[in-house]
């Protein structure tokens, strides 16, 4: 099966340096590979999707160099498409009246006069479907990464703990396993998360190969300095999964 990889944003906010470089490793690891690459807009939590959010995001990747190879996918679409999956897993989805704050065993029935929040997956135990009616990241991306043929999927070491549902998920639905890596996270200066909730600065526009240069850095990698097209095509050639560093306490220089 020939390589395919996928960026996923959340349209909450602008990119910024962490995104960046995990959208960095998941592009130079299809291209190394000659694979293709996608860009999947994950705005399934309509009430923090940001108006303007998923346009600004597709600008920066542009600026920045990245070249999709098929149209970008939104997952606000794709309602059916979850549904129809929670359909197929049958008995294995249970209802649950369990807030976040509390703790029951609705896997064994609902208790007496508790109505249903949310839908679960047994063996897994997470939410498919949220008590607002929303359907979660768990569920949606499964079935997207199946629906668009993903074989390989670069992300943040964040993601590390949702990898072994999102795997028994795939097999519980019959879907091919895609292979995983986790590549460092970017932190601030506090040791926090570079992220929108942390209100990590936007990705600056104005010159990117200095920080697409600086991207390549945090990835273990040793760019020399070029323009921007002549820094990909460098990347692309030189790129080794290999020398990404381990552990999460590289600061970005950006925060």
């Amino acid at each position: 099966m020939s390589y395919k990889g996928r960026f996923a944003p959340s349209p909450t906010g602008p990119l910024h340096f962490g995104s960046l470089v995990t959208a960095t490793a998941s592009y130079l690891e299809a291209r190394s590979r000659g694979g293709r690459w996608i860009v999947r807009m994950e705005d399934l939590d309509r009430p923090r999707c940001q108006p303007g959010a998923a346009e600004e995001i597709l600008r920066a990747l542009a600026v920045y160099g990245f070249v999709m190879d098929e149209p970008v996918l939104y997952q606000s679409t794709r309602d059916e498409a979850y549904a129809a999956a929670i359909r197929q897993l049958g008995d294995l989805v249970y209802p649950c009246a369990c807030s976040r704050r509390d703790v029951c065993r609705c896997a064994e029935g609902l208790p007496p006069g508790r109505p249903a929040r949310s839908l679960k997956i047994r063996g897994g135990d997470f939410v498919l479907r949220r008590a607002d009616g929303l359907y979660a990241y768990q569920l949606a991306v499964v079935v997207d990464d199946a629906f668009q043929g993903i074989t390989d999927i670069v992300r943040g070491e964040d993601l590390l703990d949702s990898t072994p549902g999102q795997v028994y998920l795939h097999r519980a639905l019959g879907f091919p396993v895609p292979r995983y890596v986790h590549v460092p996270l970017v932190r601030d200066a506090s040791g926090d998360k570079l992220s929108k909730q942390t209100l990590a600065p936007p990705l600056p526009f104005d010159d990117p190969a200095p920080v697409l240069r600086r991207a390549l850095e945090f990835l273990g990698q040793q760019p020399p300095e070029l323009p921007l097209g002549d820094l990909w095509r460098w990347a692309i050639s030189a790129w080794d999964l290999r020398r990404l560093p381990h552990g999460t306490d590289r600061d970005s220089g950006l925060c």
